[in-house]
């Protein structure tokens, strides 16, 4: 019984020594890395893939992937993820009109070849049988670029 009566400050002691408060001598740790980026692009953030002839969209945020084009039903797919395989990342799900849907997105610079505007990602997309080529940015990039891919002002 002693020897506990002897070993209960010494623990409480090393106890003490071991945590560590906050001091304002120390740097305040560094915000945290997104974890999957690709060509400068956060893919955390609500995305937007895109194509001409046939005008198409796909976006992509953690509620799924919302696709659409000019006279066709908008289909909606739940997915897991991106998967990421070096320059690119892949997402993928069966939309509520049963069609697998999967897009591609591939760290090269693209144009849409109707506007001046540059986007960092190219997208590839597969739609049930249908695949269409396109181009990719966060949605914060389009809404604050103009078609030149200059900050608006």
């Amino acid at each position: 019984m002693r020897a506990l009566a002897l070993l209960a400050p010494l623990a409480v002691l090393t106890l003490t020594a071991c945590s560590q408060g906050d001091s304002p001598d120390q740097p305040a740790p560094a915000p945290a890395e997104p974890d999957a980026v690709l060509g400068g692009v956060n893919l955390d953030e609500p995305l937007r893939a895109l194509g001409t002839e046939p005008f198409w969209a796909v976006n992509i945020d953690g509620d799924g992937l919302v696709y659409s084009g000019v006279d066709r039903p908008e289909e909606r797919a739940p997915h897991a993820g991106p998967q990421m395989a070096g320059a690119t990342a892949m997402w993928s799900g069966q939309t509520d009109q049963g069609r697998v849907l999967s897009v591609t997105l591939i760290e090269t610079r693209c144009s849409d070849g109707m506007s001046d505007r540059t986007y960092p990602l190219t997208a590839r997309v597969e739609i049930g049988e249908e695949v269409l080529n396109g181009c990719a940015a966060s949605v914060d990039f389009l809404m604050n670029t103009d078609e030149r891919g200059e900050p608006r002002g």
